[in-house]
């Protein structure tokens, strides 16, 4: 029985990755995929290379706790992936992660976080789409994280499918924020604080119940991608030609029956969707 493993996004990178079946302890292992493998725990085994390893995934598997020493396996870990899994909380020792800079914990049951995760400063990305509603209002879970500044390094920030409908003002302090992720939630306008991000590159609100898609979004100069779709938009302001590094737009499947000339000052557009609309004449502008 063949006792490597070796998954198609991991083979891109060319290595070998031991499957639960491993039991070389003298071996010296640095990457473990437990993924698909139907766990319902973290194997004991794995603390058996606690002194070389330095990637474990654990991903679609059914485990519901993640043991409280799990600082002492991934203590210079860099990224946690956890996702498809059925974790209710995180462990407070997550804490002594400190080189963590990625977290990813969606597809999960996640219902709090514990109050020290702030301990994490070097985080720079969290994926914590598809959970169910947290016990904390969906507003106070945001300004936890980045309330007081925490967090402010964030780069990368997932937040699918969580029932949100509006987001605090305190996030204007991710001035490194370039890709915010709110589709599938509950939003009816566009959050005014996402006007202060000046630095977004990457937008998506799609599956939404957004009726306007407003001027203030003509202040992200930066941002190159606008997703839009599957909202209840009707109207597109004029403004929106402040998008002026824009190169991506999707608005398929709105309430529009017109689309402003300005889009046609979008030099850099390249990607620009407008199916599933009521449109009968598309701007001269365009072109």
């Amino acid at each position: 029985v063949c006792c490597l493993e070796m998954t198609t996004k991991r083979k891109l990178l060319g290595r070998l990755v031991p499957c639960r079946c491993f039991r070389g302890e003298e071996e010296i292992v640095s990457v473990l995929d437990y993924s698909h493998c139907g766990l319902q725990q973290v194997p004991k085994e794995v603390f058996n290379f606690e002194r070389t390893l330095e990637e474990l995934y654990l991903d679609a598997n059914q485990i519901e706790e993640l043991p409280k020493v799990i600082h002492v396996l991934l203590g210079g870990a860099r990224a946690e992936p956890i996702p498809d899994n059925d974790l209710s909380s995180l462990p407070t020792s997550i804490a002594s992660l400190v080189n963590l800079r990625e977290l990813d914990i969606s597809k999960n049951g996640i219902q709090d976080f514990p109050e020290n995760i702030k301990c994490c400063k070097c985080l720079t990305i969290i994926e914590a789409s598809v959970n169910p509603p947290v016990l904390m209002d969906p507003f106070e879970l945001i300004h936890f994280f980045f309330g007081g500044g925490r967090l402010v390094k964030l780069r990368i920030l997932e937040l699918r499918e969580n029932h949100l409908k509006t987001l605090p003002k305190s996030m204007h302090k991710l001035t490194q924020l370039e890709r915010l992720d709110l589709g599938n939630n509950e939003f009816s306008e566009l959050p005014e604080v996402l006007e202060q991000i000046q630095n977004l590159r990457e937008l998506w609100m799609d599956n939404n119940s957004l009726q306007v898609l407003p001027g203030s979004i003509g202040k992200l100069k930066q941002l190159v991608y606008l997703d839009v779709s599957k909202n209840r938009i009707e109207t597109v302001d004029l403004d929106i030609s402040g998008c002026e590094g824009l190169e991506d737009l999707l608005l398929s499947s709105n309430m529009l029956q017109q689309l402003p000339d300005s889009i046609g000052l979008l030099k850099r557009l390249t990607t620009l969707k407008v199916d599933d609309n009521q449109l009968t004449i598309l701007p001269n502008a365009i072109g």
